[in-house]
């Protein structure tokens, strides 16, 4: 695969397919556009502006015009311009996304869990990728921070930071646009910005919106065969307000208000792994036929791959009810500069944001009505403070900062499970039918009367209503400095003192779950019925994790839920020293070492305290090594930068959905080592190609337990992250040419490319107790685990395009694009079908989209 991958890029590379994001306007210091030298590309990366080509930081640089051209709408699009960026998402909308730099990433599904990989927008950090997920509309610049940022951007940045930043108010000139566009699936985008000069140079008003409304592009259907809805559909708007003032003296301020609202069908899975055995067995005791469960059979073979292919190519997924997620979000963000003397500025950033959402969906996956998210509501409240003084000594030789940070984050939710009617079937099929023969409310029939299957107590209609909490302050202080020891030679020497609190936990509201209590009043019994060894199986589905009843002690034989609020508090000392080398020629060098810190925290999960279990989870650090080189040649018309990297984590945070419950857990160490480049190119004026391409080994290592076995930990070591491909290549070109004293067209082209991956948390099957028991230890076991089904999803590549016509004056422009074009439907996360053996299902990522794009100016 990978020699295909290398002959497929060299291929594009000849015909200059489209690439990675190198700016080419540059920007003043307030973050004003400036077209007078397009060599230049202006970053706030170090907290000030500087030439991305002068900063010891491997960084990707991305304006609003190469969003647009790429077709870069939110945060989960930025893959398309950085390839060291990737990102995936599952069931849930906001709290299932997961942003990944360098292979390395946090996944999520768990409100406890903070995000690897840092978003900063004007300077404020979002607590949670999902909160960042609104439209990408009126933005100045997007910068791709690539490995740990602890030191200038704070917390939860192991693995890199998202710098985003929205356009200024323009103090002196009237103006704004519109966009409009019609694509497939419906989809309908509207987006706009209008710039008031309020006092002239002095206080200005910038008004943004954007709406986009688009149908899912995976069809749902019931278990009779019929589409009941569509999933991962869209339908949101944004509004912004912005002020922005600036004195005769020098001082700046900014205030930001925004508020976005979305309805989004988002996401269904689709089964990509039948289990036949567990199919046929739900038919033969009086279930809906196989096809009613699964629209697209794939065989059993783990290795079939073409099979999988063919179920994500459908586009089909089977549930009892289309998943809805209901969210929105308002914040607040103040921006204030004050020039202290003539070489020192005071500059203070603050945040409040109020983030709420409501969501449900069938969280069984399939036809058959066995389990139900009836409610998720979950609300964050965060805000955030960062004070900073910064300036020059010593004649320029020393560029100097200071500061603080303090956070509090507020974090409530509460979910209504229930099982339905099928929840009884489905259990009678995963132990083979041996239970009893239909009607099927099998598992209290085995104690109340197994002679006559239909008399015990039905798990049709429970439920469990549970309470999440978290309470989190963070507050820090850092220093962060340059030092010219020679007119060529700088060293940089940054340091942060970080300290995390946080108090949260679990509490059930309520719970009706009499097979559970029936269960546990007659285990003898079960003992009898079934053979001790299908004790734990018959309490496990009985007592379902999510609507267990949270009553567990040391007295009972079952690891049922329990109650638990615990606190977690830790500190680091995060540093980072680099030395940069500035040749004569526009060449710069440097190499860099940094210790970064990802906090741990609580697992607000309701089986995170059963049998007494930790609850917390460490947190997690990382030692980063980098060397790096940004160059220009032949007059600016070539620029290479080249980054080698080997980053590595201790205590890795892990979260994975077994098929029954989620387990957060440390890895005692992942490795990340690899190269990346970028290129731009510019024979002419009118044309520019450009280059991306990361070689990545983001791996756990075949130690990585620490040479303490523990199941879940040791299946992992020896394999790749997960959504970690070894090569990404992005290539491309724009074509940008005036006719005449009217007209201007382009035509723009980018192809990602992505080796093989694998898209499960583990690769191989995670061994049981009595399966470690029978091979004499846990190594024996993993060793003798067989691979997980559909892991690996196959290299691609997608491609993107984009041609446009228009006034050279920007008054209007009519544009044709489509992204994917060859529509290459891929997974992003493949996992355990809830209660399903072993069966798999994944979530599919965007296909071929295309519409047309009209813009004007004014």
């Amino acid at each position: 695969m990978k020699r295909a991958l290398l002959s497929s890029t060299a291929v594009l590379l000849a015909f200059g397919l489209a690439g990675t994001a190198q700016a080419q306007e540059s920007t003043d210091a307030d973050g004003a556009s400036n077209l007078n030298d397009e060599d230049i590309i202006i970053v706030t990366a170090t907290r000030r502006a500087a030439d991305v080509q002068d900063i010891p930081i491997a960084v990707t640089a991305v304006t609003p015009e190469q969003l647009d051209k790429q077709g870069v709408v939110n945060v989960q699009n930025i893959s398309q311009v950085s390839p060291s960026f990737s990102t995936s998402n599952a069931q849930v909308a906001s709290g299932t996304v997961v942003l990944r730099i360098r292979g390395v990433g946090t996944t999520s599904n768990n409100i406890g869990f903070e995000s690897a990989v840092g978003i900063f927008v004007d300077g404020a950090y979002q607590s949670r990728p999902g909160i960042a997920l609104s439209e990408f509309v009126d933005i100045e610049r997007v910068e791709v921070l690539r490995g740990p940022q602890g030191t200038l951007f704070g917390r939860n940045t192991s693995a890199g930071a998202l710098n985003i930043t929205t356009r200024s108010p323009d103090l002196s000139e009237f103006g704004g646009f519109v966009n409009a566009t019609y694509g497939n699936y419906d989809l309908v985008n509207v987006q706009g910005a209008v710039n008031v000069p309020i006092v002239q140079d002095t206080l200005a008003l910038r008004l943004t919106g954007a709406y986009r409304n688009q149908d899912g592009f995976v069809d749902v259907i019931d278990g009779t065969g019929a589409q009941i809805g569509e999933s991962n559909s869209i339908d949101q708007f944004l509004v912004r307000g912005q002020l922005g003032f600036e004195s005769d003296g020098g001082a700046k301020a900014r205030l930001i208000f925004d508020y976005t609202e979305s309805e989004n069908q988002c996401c269904a899975a689709i089964e990509v792994r039948a289990n036949t055995a567990f199919e046929n067995t739900v038919e033969n005791l009086g279930g809906p036929s196989r096809g009613g469960m699964a629209t697209v059979l794939p065989a059993t073979d783990a290795f079939d791959v073409t099979a999988a292919q063919r179920a994500i190519d459908n586009l089909t997924a089977t549930a009892s009810r289309v998943p809805l997620a209901n969210t929105d979000q308002w914040g607040v963000t103040g921006e204030f500069e004050l020039p202290i003397g003539d070489n020192a500025d005071l500059i203070f950033i603050g945040s409040y944001r109020d983030f709420s959402s409501s969501e449900n969906y069938d969280s069984s996956f399939s036809g058959l009505d066995v389990f139900d998210v009836d409610r998720l509501d979950t609300n964050i409240e965060t805000f955030t403070a960062e004070l900073r003084l910064q300036g020059d000594a010593f004649d320029g030789s020393l560029d100097w900062m200071i500061g603080g940070y303090y956070s509090d984050e507020q974090i409530s939710s509460e979910t209504d499970f229930s099982l339905g009617a099928d929840y009884d079937l489905q259990v009678g099929a995963l132990f083979g039918g041996l239970l009893g023969p239909a009607p099927l409310t099998l598992l209290t029939d085995l104690i109340n009367d197994p002679l006559t299957p239909g008399n015990g107590v039905s798990p049709n209609g429970t439920t469990a209503t549970n309470a999440y909490s978290q309470s989190s302050k963070s507050w820090s202080i850092f220093t962060h400095n340059t030092l010219s020891i020679t007119d060529n030679l700088s060293l940089t020497l940054g340091l942060r003192y970080s300290d995390e609190s946080k108090t949260g936990g679990f509490n059930q509201l309520a719970s009706n779950n009499p097979t559970c209590l029936t269960l546990l009043s007659d285990t003898a019994t079960i003992a009898n019925t079934v053979g001790a060894n299908l004790v734990g199986n018959v309490l496990g589905t009985g007592c379902f994790a999510f609507t267990a009843p949270a009553i567990g002690t040391d007295a009972i034989p079952f690891p049922l839920p329990r109650e638990f609020n615990v606190p977690f508090k830790d500190d680091e000392l995060i540093y980072t020293g680099k030395l940069t080398y500035e040749f004569d020629a526009p060449i710069t060098a440097y190499a860099s070492f940094t210790h970064g810190y990802k906090s741990g925290g609580i697992n607000l999960d309701i089986t995170a305290n059963a049998a007494g279990a930790d609850p917390t989870f460490r947190s997690e650090l990382v030692d980063a090594y980098e060397v790096g080189v940004k160059a220009k040649f032949l007059d600016n018309a070539v620029t290479l930068n080249m980054a080698a990297f080997h980053e590595e984590f201790s205590d890795f945070q892990v979260l994975e959905f077994t098929g029954a419950q989620f387990t957060t857990f440390n890895v005692n160490s992942a490795k990340s080592t690899g190269v990346e480049l970028e290129s731009v190119i510019r024979p002419d004026d009118n044309l520019t190609f450009n280059l991306g391409l990361t070689y990545t080994n983001a791996r756990y290592p075949g130690d990585c337990d620490g040479g303490t076995p523990n199941a879940n930990v040791t299946t992992l070591c020896g394999n790749s992250l997960t959504n970690a491909p070894e090569i990404v290549a992005i290539a491309g070109f724009n074509y940008d040419k005036d006719f005449g004293n009217y007209l201007r067209g382009f035509f723009t082209g980018q192809a990602r490319m992505e080796s093989d991956r694998r898209t499960s948390t583990q690769a191989r099957t995670v061994p049981s107790a009595a399966q470690i028991t029978a091979a004499g230890s846990i190594q024996a076991a993993v060793d003798m685990a067989p691979l997980v089904a559909f892991d690996v999803q196959d290299g691609t590549t997608k491609i993107n395009l984009r041609a446009g016509i228009g006034a050279q004056d920007e008054s209007w422009t009519l544009e044709v694009w489509g992204v994917n074009v060859t529509d290459q439907v891929t997974r992003g996360v493949t996992f355990n079908t809830v209660l399903r053996g072993n069966s798999r299902s994944a979530f599919a990522q965007q296909p071929a989209t295309y519409g047309v794009t009209v813009r004007t100016k004014f």
